[in-house]
């Protein structure tokens, strides 16, 4: 972000000088041309025989001289306007790694098998962005197959997001109504919020549509009552005051929120729709792409830092970072446990182990504390057997 912020400002001085240029150059040359006509229109008024007096003659040579002085002024102006250009470059190439090798592996997409994973990966990362025919031509040059099963489900929630931006809810309440059991089970409120969206369209339509707004609650409402009884209620209130303007009511503000009640179906949809495929909101690859955008400027610096000081044969491509990244609580998807004796994350080969004690520690440390048969708790003076730790599973 730093970077970006030191490139922006060299960025907003080469805009500034731009405009002022812009506004200099086309002031001055407004100046050249009104001059200029009015000694042309005051020659065309002249008398066919007309001699040039000294005095128009030195007009002539004193604005043929203000031209070139000033179009030879305006280009060393322009030229000036090209170094701050190529300073705006040398700061990008000062504010960013142009090499991100340090932070590669050269074995990881060395074989066929590894390179048909990314393929697919890609493939389906376009199949959930609805871009079928790129996925398909991906698919025929790799050389890799997909399954349909993997392709089918995202077609439909597709579909269904392109009505939502255009402001159509039928196909996602013909979803939310198949799905309505799965969508009980998981505690969701999509199914009633599109309804009442639903119901809230046709109330802004005017009086004339009012019956219709009843005959839809009466018919869709009632098996919500249990869960959102107190949202029906003020739906229903809202019909009072439809004759005379609902927009100005007291319910006005769920008609002036309109386009914050369609972005909250949309996204609820697609996170129950993912839910029920049993896969991410993201893609893997937007996954993978985010986590290595937060990771690299902290993998550079501290590969920096080991080079200058000669440690860098330290990280030679382990399965481990050689610091820790914190890529937000967006991207944990799984318990961890950092040893609080050897300050390190557990593995499966170093798995956390609970001694009889109550506290916790990982197994690199218990078989560095134990002696012999004899352990001594680090947090408390309890003695007891290494056989006596259990390991925990999160």
């Amino acid at each position: 972000m730093e970077s970006c912020l030191a490139v922006e400002k060299d960025v907003v001085k080469v805009l500034t000088k731009f405009n002022a240029f812009n506004d200099h150059s086309k002031r001055v040359v407004t100046e050249l041309i009104e001059q200029i006509n009015g000694l042309k229109a005051e020659l065309q008024n002249a008398p066919e025989d007309h001699t040039l007096t000294f005095i128009q003659q030195e007009l002539l040579i004193q604005t043929m001289t203000k031209i070139k002085d000033t179009v030879s002024r305006l280009a060393i102006e322009h030229r000036d306007l090209h170094s701050s250009v190529s300073k705006v470059g040398k700061s990008i190439d000062r504010n960013f790694t142009p090499d991100f090798a340090a932070c590669s592996r050269e074995n990881v997409f060395n074989n066929p098998e590894k390179m048909d994973i990314i393929n697919k990966v890609i493939c389906k990362h376009y199949y959930r962005q609805g871009m079928h025919d790129v996925a398909d031509a991906l698919l025929k040059e790799a050389h890799v197959t997909v399954e349909r099963y993997e392709k089918e489900p995202f077609t439909e929630v597709h579909h269904i997001c392109d009505s939502l931006k255009n402001k159509d809810l039928e196909p996602l309440l013909a979803w939310a109504t198949t799905h309505h059991d799965s969508l009980e089970a998981e505690n969701s409120s999509l199914e009633f919020m599109t309804h009442r969206l639903k119901y809230i369209e046709l109330l802004k339509l005017g009086a004339g549509f009012q019956s219709e707004a009843i005959a839809y609650a009466r018919n869709h409402f009632r098996n919500f009552v249990q869960k959102h009884e107190k949202d029906i209620q003020t739906l229903m209130g809202m019909l009072l005051y439809v004759p005379n303007g609902i927009s100005h009511s007291p319910y006005g503000i769920y008609f002036s929120t309109d386009t914050e009640m369609w972005l909250e179906i949309y996204d609820l949809f697609i996170k129950n729709a993912c839910q029920l495929l049993g896969v991410s909101e993201n893609s893997p690859l937007i996954t993978c792409i985010n986590a290595g955008c937060q990771a690299i400027p902290a993998l550079l610096n501290i590969k920096q830092v080991m080079m200058q000081r000669q440690v860098s044969q330290i990280w030679k491509g382990a399965e481990e970072l050689p610091i820790e990244i914190d890529l937000g609580s967006d991207s944990r998807y799984h318990s961890m446990f950092a040893c609080p004796i050897l300050r390190q994350q557990s593995t499966k080969n170093n798995p956390p182990m609970r001694l009889i004690c109550g506290h916790v520690i990982s197994k690199d440390a218990l078989q560095k504390l134990a002696n012999g048969n004899k352990l001594k708790c680090p947090y408390c003076p309890m003695e007891q057997s290494p056989q006596d730790a259990r390991q925990v599973y999160f």
